[in-house]
C-alpha cells in the first residue's frame, strides 16, 4: 500500500458514522458546543502524545506485525494476550456498530423503506426484519470486499473516503458563505445549562470517550508492514489523522448547535426534543446540510455518512483480521486465523469477525451506548499496554523524550479507564450495568480460553502450516517466502 492508502485506512477506522450522529446524541447531551470542542481538542493532543509511543516502538521493532507484538515482547506473552483480547473486544463492537448505522440512515433519508417484515421492541427501539438483513447485507459484502487484494482495497478506501470529504467540507464552506441560513442565533449557551455537573466536569464527560472517538489511527503500525514506504512517514499519517478526525468532530458539533428548526428557540430545546422528530430533523447535521444547501446538501449528507460508516466496516475488517493474525502467529490462536489466500490477506480471521458482527443486527442500536463505553474501554487498555511498553525500552535506551510520552500516555490511559469503571459523583460517563454485565462475559471467556489454549513458543509454525507476512505475497498455497 501507500501511504495514501494507509491514511485512508486509518482516518476510515477513526471517523465512522458516529461523526455524524454523536454531535447531536452524546456531545451536545453531554457538554454543549464550546465544552464539546475543548473537550475533543484536549482528546486529540492526547492522542497526538499516544502517537509518539507507537512510532517509537514500530522503529525499534519494525517488522514484528504491529501493536500486538509491542505488548508481547515487553511483557510476556500472557500480557500479549490480554491487550490483543481487549483491543479486538474494541475493534469488534465498533464493526456491527456502522453497519446497523445504516438503517438509520436509510430511515433519514427515505422513512420506512426498510421497515418491513417481523419487528419487536428492544430497550424502546423497534428492530424490523428489514433493517436488519440490510446490516447483514453490509456485514457480508464488506467482508467479501476486505478479502480482496490489499492494494485494490486501498483504492476503495480511497474513493469513499474522498465522498467523506467532499460533504462535510461543502457543509463547512456553505456555513461561511452563507450563515443567515444555518445561524439561529448564536451557539448559547456554550455549555450544558441547568446541569449538576459544572463546565470542567462536562468536559471530562467527553474527554472520557476519546479513546472511542480516535481508536483507529494506532492500527498504523499494522498496515504499514503491507506498504513499501519510509517507516518515516508513519508518524505523519498518524497525527494528520487525528487532527483531521478532530476537525470532523468538531465542525459536525458545532452544525448541530447552529441549525435549529423553526420553533426551537435554542440547541438545548432541539437537542432534547429529538427523540419526538423523524427524518431529517432527527439528525441533526441531516438537518444542517439540509438547511444549507437544500436537496444537494441532503445528498452529500446521505453519501458522505454512508461512506463513513463503509470506510469504517472496512478499516475495522482489516485491521481485526490482521490482529488475529498476529495471534495466530504467535500461536495464540489455532492455525487457521494465520492462513492467507495467494493474495497475503488472512480470510479466514476476517470471516469469522463478520460471523461474529452477524448477531449484533437483531439487538438494534441499543447496543449503541454499550459499544461505546466498550469500545473506549478496549482502546484505553490497548493504549495503555504500548505507553508502557515505550517507557520501559526508553528508560533502558536512556530516551527522556519518549519516556516522558510514554508515562503519560499510560496515566492518560489509566484515566480513561477509570472514568469509564468507577462511577464519579456529578460525572455521568461510567459504564452501564449492560456494558458492564459483556465486559464480564467476555473476560470470563478470555480466561477460560487463555487457561486452556496450548501457548506455542514463536517459532514452532513451520512453512507447512501456510501461515506468512501478511501482504508479503503469499504462493498459491497461502505460503510466503517469509513464512515462520
Amino acid at each position: 500500500m501507500t501511504p495514501l492508502g494507509v491514511w485512508t485506512f486509518t482516518f476510515g477506522c477513526l471517523i465512522g458514522w458516529g461523526s455524524f450522529i454523536m454531535p447531536g446524541s452524546t456531545f451536545l447531551r453531554r457538554a454543549g458546543p464550546l465544552g464539546s470542542m475543548f473537550a475533543i481538542e484536549i482528546g486529540a493532543f492526547i492522542m497526538l502524545n499516544i502517537s509518539y509511543c507507537y512510532y517509537y516502538m514500530l522503529q525499534r521493532f519494525p517488522d514484528e506485525g504491529g501493536q500486538f507484538t509491542y505488548a508481547t515482547r515487553a511483557f510476556g506473552r500472557v500480557h500479549g494476550f490480554i491487550f490483543a483480547w481487549f483491543l479486538g473486544f474494541c475493534y469488534i463492537c465498533i464493526l456491527p456498530l456502522n453497519a446497523t448505522a445504516l438503517h438509520l440512515l436509510a430511515r433519514t433519508m427515505t422513512g420506512s423503506l426498510f421497515q418491513f417484515g417481523f419487528h419487536y421492541t428492544v430497550a424502546g427501539y423497534e428492530v424490523y426484519m428489514g433493517e436488519v438483513l440490510l446490516a447483514m447485507g453490509a456485514l457480508v459484502v464488506f467482508a467479501l470486499f476486505s478479502a480482496l487484494n490489499i492494494a485494490i482495497l486501498a483504492k476503495v478506501q480511497i474513493t469513499l473516503v474522498a465522498l467523506q470529504l467532499v460533504g462535510v467540507l461543502a457543509m463547512v464552506i456553505g456555513a461561511m458563505l452563507n450563515p443567515g441560513k444555518v445561524l439561529h442565533e448564536d451557539l448559547g449557551p456554550l455549555f450544558l445549562p441547568n446541569s449538576p455537573n459544572g463546565v470542567f466536569m462536562q468536559m471530562f464527560s467527553v474527554i472520557a470517550i476519546s479513546p472511542w472517538a480516535f481508536v483507529g489511527f494506532e492500527v498504523v503500525p499494522t498496515l504499514s508492514q503491507e506498504g513499501s514506504f519510509s517507516r518515516e512517514k508513519v508518524k505523519v499519517i498518524m497525527d494528520t489523522s487525528i487532527l483531521m478526525g478532530a476537525f470532523f468532530y468538531i465542525a459536525m458539533t458545532l452544525m448541530a448547535a447552529l441549525a435549529i428548526p423553526v420553533g426551537y428557540s435554542t440547541w438545548v430545546e432541539y437537542i432534547y426534543g429529538l427523540p419526538y422528530l423523524r427524518g431529517m430533523a432527527s439528525v441533526p447535521t441531516a438537518f444542517a446540510a439540509h438547511r444549507l444547501m437544500g436537496e444537494t446538501g441532503s445528498v452529500l449528507w446521505g453519501l458522505a455518512a454512508f461512506s463513513a460508516a463503509a470506510t469504517s466496516i472496512i478499516g475495522f475488517y482489516v485491521a481485526t483480521s490482521r490482529l488475529l493474525y498476529n495471534m495466530a502467529r504467535e500461536g495464540m490462536l489455532p492455525r487457521w486465523f494465520g492462513r492467507l489466500t495467494r493474495h497475503g490477506v488472512p480470510a479466514n480471521a476476517t470471516f469469522f469477525c463478520m460471523v461474529i458482527s452477524l448477531f449484533v443486527p437483531f439487538m438494534g442500536r441499543t447496543v449503541l451506548g454499550w459499544a461505546v463505553d466498550m469500545s473506549s474501554l478496549g482502546g484505553a487498555i490497548g493504549f495503555g499496554y504500548t505507553s508502557l511498553a515505550a517507557w520501559k525500552y526508553a528508560r533502558q535506551e536512556g530516551r527522556r523524550d519518549i519516556t516522558t510520552f510514554g508515562g503519560l500516555g499510560f496515566g492518560f490511559s489509566v484515566f480513561f479507564a477509570l472514568l469509564l469503571l468507577i462511577p464519579i459523583p456529578g460525572l455521568n460517563c461510567a459504564m452501564g450495568w449492560q456494558s458492564w454485565l459483556c465486559l464480564i462475559l467476555w473476560t470470563v471467556l478470555g480466561a477460560i480460553f487463555l487457561l486452556h489454549v496450548k501457548l506455542r513458543p514463536m517459532g514452532v509454525l513451520g512453512a507447512d502450516d501456510g501461515i506468512g507476512i501478511a501482504g508479503a505475497g503469499g504462493t498459491e498455497d497461502g505460503k510466503s517466502p517469509q513464512s515462520i
